[in-house]
């Protein structure tokens, strides 16, 4: 009979400690799923501790509390997101119209089209009853992600390629197709058999193109 002999200390010390690492990305795994299955409200700590394998107390080793592991679930999948777009369009060679093209097409489908893009119905359904959730939501996402929108179409007048325009109330329609979308993936689009051929991305390709180009035709030349 062979004798298996057991791992060397310093291998079984080496798994803990990549274990320990990986803790605080399961809990913000298990933290997001439960908050956009059930709410902010009903999802309880011990739950999340339990879908990540883990105590409660091991939770709270790394979040103080459930407020302070949601404002971790917001940073982890939403800023860092609006972070490294603010970065990659500094260097951005392409047209203002292309770059708007490009930021909702990377929005939907690193966060619209993602378990994260559920924070957001979240917070709208929860955000009287949190006050503080809600600011700290505005803070980390609303004005960071409305300032990109509206540098964006700045650069865009700068540059002669858009009219003059109200840029903070353009920049609004141009959310308000992101939020619709949210709303409708988390709500009533899985529910809903009315409208199976709808495509979020040829959706935001059309409310894109709306704004950039009207529905009018061009008037007939020499006409006033």
């Amino acid at each position: 009979m062979s004798i298996v002999s057991p791992p060397p200390a310093h291998d079984a010390h080496s798994k803990r400690e990549r274990r320990k690492e990986a803790r605080p990305g399961e809990l913000l795994q298990a933290a997001l799923e439960l908050f956009v299955e059930k709410g902010y409200a009903a999802t309880r700590a011990e739950e999340v501790a339990t879908r990540a394998g883990v105590s409660k107390g091991t939770l709270f080793l790394y979040f103080s509390s459930k407020e302070d592991l949601f404002k971790a679930v917001i940073q982890s999948n939403l800023s860092t997101h609006l972070m490294a777009w603010n970065q990659e369009f500094e260097g951005f060679e392409g047209s203002s119209a292309d770059m708007l093209a490009y930021g909702l097409t990377s929005w939907w489908t690193q966060i619209g089209s993602t378990l994260a893009g559920g924070i957001t119905k979240l917070v709208m359904s929860e955000a009287r009853n949190f006050p503080e959730i809600a600011g700290f939501y505005e803070r980390e996402v609303v004005k960071p992600g409305q300032h990109l929108i509206e540098r964006i179409l700045q650069r865009g007048i700068e540059q002669g390629e858009f009219r003059a325009m109200d840029v903070h109330h353009v920049c609004m329609s141009l959310v308000s197709a992101m939020m619709f979308l949210m709303m409708w993936k988390h709500s009533l689009g899985p529910c809903s058999a009315t409208n199976p051929s709808f495509d979020p991305e040829t959706f935001l390709r059309t409310h894109l193109n709306t704004l950039l180009y009207g529905l009018l035709q061009p008037a007939p030349r020499g006409t006033t």
